[in-house]
């Protein structure tokens, strides 16, 4: 359904949510569609995504918790979790509460100061995740090709090391879609057909050129999608190659329990990210965008810790020894 929204000025009367500059009239505000198109389903669908939300956090900072007072879990393949999970809380908290408010108010607002924060937010946590990703494959790979020399290959300094180049480059790829965003002028309309800020549907709202912003895009699309997708991918095939390799049985299951975790993750956000991004600006679909949207912001960031507690005794025994002390 095509949305717009009809400015009506008078000599007395200029609305609160647009600003006149250069005698134009550019947008302060915007109103974020959300789940609007089905009334029906409102109240179901607040009460699934409160839950999503509080499952999301919990596991998270249980995680966290969980490798930081548990010695055993004080390995590189747990500070690397341990990094996923605070940028998962960051990720679907920059979105849910804003999300679920709209669903209890009859109109959905966001500030354009909130919303490029969201998008930076948002921005940050996605190319983080996608990096570091590509760290814990070569983690794996370091394991299972280089058992023998995999203390001496990931150091704690290399570890160190690794993590801090992905907070650079993430924190770098969301200040710069962030400032060209805020170099562009909005005049209307101002009804965002998303569920959060997110680049595709702004530029399309956007009356001044946003050919630099989809060059950007592109580039980073190429460099965070694309470009970790294959590392990630060629990781994995020198690891199943070598689990190929192994005469015992026994040792094949226990190589292949050791990346199984990983492998799902990567599957379940890669299939949400190229959903969503890998395709021009020009052909965004909102319904499509939205899916996407749950899958990567919500549904991932409640499902990785499930995933890795539930399929790792190591974090399972590291969750039961704080359970006592959170309960006191």
């Amino acid at each position: 359904m095509k949305l717009w929204v009809e400015i009506h000025l008078t000599a007395l009367e200029i609305p609160l949510n647009l600003r006149t500059m250069s005698n134009q009239t550019l947008v302060t505000e915007f109103n974020l569609q959300g789940f609007s198109e089905h009334p029906e389903f409102q109240v179901l669908l607040f009460s699934c995504l409160l839950f999503i939300y509080f499952v999301a956090l919990a596991g998270n900072i249980l995680i966290i918790l969980a490798i930081t007072f548990s010695p055993g879990l004080h390995t590189p393949m747990y500070f690397f979790l341990f990094n996923l999970a605070i940028l998962d809380i960051i990720c679907t908290s920059s979105i849910m509460p804003k999300a679920l408010e709209g669903m209890m108010l009859e109109r959905n607002n966001i500030s354009f100061g909130e919303c490029m924060a969201q998008l930076y937010f948002l921005t940050w946590a996605t190319s983080f995740d996608l990096l570091l990703l590509t760290v814990m494959a070569y983690d794996r790979y370091a394991a299972i090709c280089y058992p023998l020399h995999y203390n001496t290959i990931m150091t704690k300094s290399f570890c160190i090391m690794l993590v801090t180049v992905v907070w650079v480059l993430s924190i770098f790829n969301g200040s710069i879609h962030t400032g060209l965003m805020l170099r562009l002028n909005f005049c209307g309309p101002n009804v965002i057909t998303h569920f959060f800020c997110e680049a595709p549907p702004l530029l399309l709202l956007s009356c001044s050129s946003t050919y630099v912003n989809s060059v950007m895009i592109a580039l980073a699309d190429a460099f965070y999608c694309i470009l970790n997708f294959l590392l990630t991918i060629l990781s994995y095939v020198f690891i199943i190659s070598s689990i190929l390799k192994m005469r015992t049985t026994e040792g094949k299951k226990k190589a292949f329990s050791t990346c199984s975790s990983h492998l799902i993750v990567v599957c379940m956000y890669y299939t949400a990210v190229f959903y969503a991004y890998i395709s021009p600006v020009s052909s965004y679909n909102a319904e499509k965008s939205k899916l996407a949207g749950v899958l990567y912001t919500m549904l991932s960031p409640t499902l990785n810790p499930l995933i890795y507690t539930l399929r790792n005794k190591a974090v399972i025994v590291g969750v039961r020894k704080i359970l006592p002390l959170l309960s006191k």
